[in-house]
């Protein structure tokens, strides 16, 4: 449990400006840039991200994939696909929990120490936040619990509300 308090850490802030070693992409499946965070990742990282993500093709719902930094503070760009909400009844939470594993999971791979997570899905795609803020809390935690990298998770929101929730589900993960 101590290692959980002191690696995951919710602040609300611009994720694009964060000096990290890799920012989470809430992307769509094209990885072609888009809304929202999205669109403010490629905007921030230049045409050279784009670039990059063409010769990917794309990513299923679920997954995720690498890319550099590029003109970012972070050296890397992991993409994530998270699930459109459809009332719940659709494999929604599956989806959203894998996002955050896969996404993690690349961080091992890479040698990643620092990341930051935006809400995936919350914001075009409809996830109920508060929703979201327990299962991203809960597959982190756990990722956290069995692997020695990354050594500190950022979970950044972009509202106050989101944070609140976010902020409520690691003290409910932390308690003992």
């Amino acid at each position: 449990m101590v290692r959980i308090s002191e690696s995951l850490t919710v602040i609300q802030e611009d994720i694009v400006k964060l000096k990290v070693d890799a920012i989470v992409n809430a992307a769509n499946s094209t990885l072609l840039g888009g809304g929202g965070v999205d669109g403010s990742i490629h905007r921030a990282a230049g045409p050279g991200l784009l670039e990059e993500c063409k010769g990917l093709k794309g990513c299923a719902t679920g997954e995720a994939k690498i890319t550099k930094g590029y003109c970012l503070p972070a050296k890397w760009v992991i993409h994530t696909v998270g699930p459109v909400w459809q009332g719940g009844q659709k494999g929604e939470d599956g989806l959203l929990a894998s996002c955050y594993r896969e996404s993690l999971e690349l961080a091992g791979e890479y040698a990643i120490k620092t990341i930051a997570f935006p809400a995936i899905s919350t914001g075009a795609y409809n996830f109920p936040s508060e929703r979201a803020a327990g299962i991203a809390v809960s597959e982190i935690a756990k990722f956290l619990q069995e692997n020695e990298l990354p050594e500190k998770v950022f979970l950044v929101c972009f509202n106050k509300e989101t944070c609140k929730y976010l902020q409520e589900a690691v003290l409910g993960v932390t308690k003992v």
